[in-house]
């Protein structure tokens, strides 16, 4: 069970929690050919460079209020790419926080208060040697300290890339005191992120939770309910298979999808 807490903590100085929202989305997608899945990969470091994750990142930091101190990026050869960006405290614009379990915003603003905070994006696309699957998958973490937790900038992370599936972290941790000395190791009311999504992405994953409330830490995965073949041949034409095939594909996709999620290699089949 989680206490409840006041609405408003009085504290003595500032609010010393760190709130880390960390999480893995992938993509995958069936290239047939070598050349096809070097194609493929060639095509995720162009739409994922590291110039567009800095665009993604600094809108992030527009939505949660923060001021960005420093960037580093970098492309890597022979793929992937990374963004860091230090981020520090901005001041609130209204005078009302929130830390409340809603779904955050996809462009729209949400102020708070950040200091020594800092915001990470790394990239790993990768392909199988065998069963033509290749995947995408990148690594985002949003650490901050102060009032409103980065679950904010959830549901406009989660849009910016196309997630099959998607592990998420949320962590608090420290303590922050209030006027009386009396330690509070969390500072806002939280079950799930669930709560932080918004209904049209809970319509369309499977989700389940493995949540430990009495360490302030909370783990959702989530994987689409239903997808169109056809959106993951890469330089393929659907039409162009046989019913058999396309049922073959079909399942194989499914199984990558089945495998990452459960994070365990499933039973052969053959």
């Amino acid at each position: 069970m989680i206490k409840k807490l006041n609405k408003k903590l009085k504290l003595h100085g500032f609010n010393n929690l760190t709130k880390t929202l960390s999480f893995n989305i992938y993509d995958i997608c069936y290239t047939h050919t070598t050349r096809q899945r070097r194609a493929y990969i060639e095509y995720i470091d162009e739409e994922y460079n590291a110039a567009r994750l800095t665009r993604i990142l600094t809108e992030v930091a527009q939505i949660i209020g923060a001021n960005i101190l420093n960037i580093a990026h970098q492309d890597y050869e022979p793929q992937g790419a990374s963004v860091t960006m230090l981020i520090a405290e901005e001041p609130a614009a209204s005078g009302k926080l929130s830390n409340s379990a809603a779904p955050g915003p996809l462009p729209d603003a949400v102020v708070t208060h950040l200091d020594k905070s800092h915001l990470t994006v790394h990239t790993y696309p990768e392909s199988h040697p065998h069963n033509g699957i290749s995947t995408f998958r990148v690594d985002i973490d949003v650490s901050t300290c102060g009032l409103v937790s980065p679950l904010k900038a959830l549901n406009y992370l989660i849009h910016s890339f196309e997630s099959d599936i998607v592990i998420m972290d949320y962590r608090v941790r420290g303590f922050t005191r209030n006027v009386r000395g009396r330690k509070h190791f969390i500072d806002h009311k939280i079950n799930s992120i669930q709560n932080y999504l918004a209904k049209d992405t809970k319509a369309r994953y499977e989700m389940i939770d493995v949540n430990v409330y009495q360490e302030n830490i909370f783990h959702t995965k989530m994987m689409l309910k239903d997808f169109e073949l056809d959106n993951y041949l890469f330089d393929t034409d659907g039409k162009k298979l046989s019913p058999t095939e396309y049922h073959q594909l079909h399942k194989r996709i499914k199984r990558e999808m089945l495998e990452i999620f459960y994070g365990r290699n499933l039973p052969s089949t053959t």
